[in-house]
């Protein structure tokens, strides 16, 4: 039936509308309250009747897609969210400029440079400041020049104020809140003026290492650029990081000679590049410091220094000792040469702390000074004992303990030769030496590998005179045979200075050497005897000792 003028309008065929009043679908082919064919009412839903669902969600999908849809219950559009824009791409620094003239002419002042950023219209500005300061350290000022900040100040005296017609003359205030403002007092009078900002480079205070620009107070970096924020590690690396550096931390626990005698006793070996040393000792006993030529640079020779500043290894080494007893070792570094600790024994030793710290990489790093072989020669050490221990010195009056008393024609840091007769060491110190008379022969090769302590391959790396004595550093190649552990580097040392047996520096040697250890245990190191095994290393002289190895008893033991 068509409708009337007043008749609400019918829904398009085929799809269901709600009522307004009574909430009754209606669908085309009757009206509310009738019946269909068959007697059925549409209301009670029948099979095939949902069959809007399908339409009604595809209508939802399209108004999705054009950015809007029907909320079914309250008949409101609701907006769907977009996705993000992507972001611009930034642009790109180009190269820096060269650096300005200094600030200032005298002292301190600040360079500029600068750089641009390279960017197009599509793409966002580059991240960073466009300009670089650095400080500039110029030859200081003369006596009696005005101060940078003073010098600006006074450019505005007897000149007027706001207008003011009084006249004033001005210096510098620094208590107002911003560092980097000109403010100025008036000579005579309780208040300030700020005259704006102050010029580059002005110190932000009296006695500060900072500096302003464009009015910000900026602290100077490592590598000499404000702002940067860089700052040394702990080995004095500008820029490094954190992890360029090692902590070397340890507790030296060495007991006393078993003989009772009291005398120098090896700590540690401080190696070259170290900084931040410090050595504490907390008993009566006292530190001594020793250089890698073996002189002696603190307590030595059984002589107790001064509490005080003292050079050594490039470095400004700092001696501090209480009235209870307590000592320390303090250096900034780094040290350009090893420094060797000993300590002079007076009483039981309660524990040597030491820390420094060695860039990551060290040679020294892995390997370590363990090695109770290798040890510098303290002088006096090896000297029978004194008639009478050492009195400890009360500071400050300064008493060192009495020297031990000297043997006539021998070094007192001279070990007794295990070998047969030769060159005496008087001969030696008179210039007068022998022949040097190497063992030759595989009856020799056998005595000397089976009555050895260690027979290696080593290569000669450095030769020291020291005393009536000769010092090689050595760097173990191979190893034959080793009653006590040896370590990639040791010290060899050769009662004489005749070279004999002749070892050059560079050379590869086989060596066959002792262990030496004084009636005081203070030595403790390898011997080699003047006519000792020592010949130059070929593939058929090792494969000789290994053949000797054969022909030996049981090892002693150690």
């Amino acid at each position: 039936m068509p409708a009337g003028p007043g008749s609400p309008p019918l829904p398009a065929a085929g799809t269901p509308s709600r009522d307004r009043g009574a909430g009754t679908r209606r669908s085309r082919g009757g009206m509310a309250g009738g019946r269909c064919a068959g007697g059925r009412d549409p209301r009670e839903r029948p099979h095939g009747a949902g069959s809007w669902w399908p339409w009604r969600l595809l209508l939802l999908a399209w108004l999705s897609l054009v950015g809007t849809a029907q909320d079914p219950a309250l008949g409101t559009p609701a907006r769907v969210p977009e996705p993000p824009a992507p972001a611009r791409p930034r642009g790109s620094w180009g190269s820096w400029g060269p650096w300005s003239s200094c600030s200032s002419s005298c002292g301190d002042g600040v360079a500029l440079r600068s750089r641009r950023c390279l960017r197009t219209s599509e793409q966002q500005p580059c991240a960073g400041d466009p300009r670089q300061y650095r400080l500039c350290q110029l030859q200081g000022c003369p006596s009696g020049s005005v101060p940078f900040r003073a010098m600006q100040c006074s450019l505005y005296n007897n000149r007027p104020v706001l207008g003011a017609s009084a006249r004033y003359r001005w210096v510098p205030f620094h208590g107002a809140p911003n560092l980097c403002d000109l403010n100025c007092l008036a000579e005579g009078h309780n208040f300030y003026y700020s005259f704006g900002r102050v010029l580059d480079g002005t110190r932000c205070g009296p006695g500060s290492p900072d500096l302003c620009v464009g009015g910000r107070c900026l602290s100077v970096g490592c590598d000499g650029i404000l702002g940067s924020g860089s700052r040394p590690d702990a080995c004095g690396h500008c820029g490094s990081g954190q992890g360029s550096c090692v902590l070397v931390h340890r507790l030296f626990q060495g007991s006393d000679p078993s003989s009772g005698y009291l005398g120098y006793v090896n700590v540690t070996k401080i190696p070259a590049g170290a900084t931040h040393i410090k050595v504490t000792d907390k008993s009566r006993n006292y530190l001594a410091l020793m250089a890698s030529d073996g002189r002696y640079v603190l307590n030595g020779d059984w002589a107790i220094a001064w509490p005080g500043p003292y050079e050594a290894a490039g470095t400004l080494l700092t001696y501090s000792r209480a009235p209870d007893g307590t000592e320390s070792l303090e250096a900034p570094g780094p040290t350009r040469e090893d420094l060797h600790v000993l300590v002079l024994l007076q009483e039981p030793n309660p524990g040597i702390e030491y820390q420094f710290w060695l860039p990551r990489g060290h040679p020294q790093l892995g390997r370590g000074d363990t090695s109770p072989l290798r040890q510098p020669q303290p002088r006096g050490a090896g000297s029978p004992p004194p008639p009478e221990p050492p009195e400890p010195p009360e500071p400050p009056e300064l008493s060192p303990a009495p020297a031990p008393p000297p043997q006539p024609r021998r070094s007192a840091t001279e070990p007794p030769p295990r070998s047969g007769p030769g060159p005496s060491q008087d001969g030696a110190a008179a210039g007068r030496c022998g022949r040097c008379r190497p063992p030759k022969g595989r009856s020799q090769r056998i005595r000397h590998f089976c009555h050895s302590d260690f027979v290696f391959h080593g290569r000669i790396l450095a030769r020291r005179v020291v005393g009536q004595e000769t010092r090689y550093e050595v760097e173990v190649k191979a190893r034959y045979r080793q009653r006590f552990p040896l370590v990639s580097r040791e010290y060899l040392w050769v009662p004489n200075t005749c070279g004999c047996p002749a070892l050059g520096e560079g050379g590869d040697y086989l060596l066959m050497a002792t262990r030496h250890v004084n009636h005081e245990h203070t030595l403790n190191r390898i011997l080699l005897p003047e006519h000792g095994y020592a010949r130059p290393w070929t593939p058929r002289e090792a494969r000789l000792v290994r053949e000797a190895a054969r022909h030996c008893p049981q090892p002693r033991p150690p």
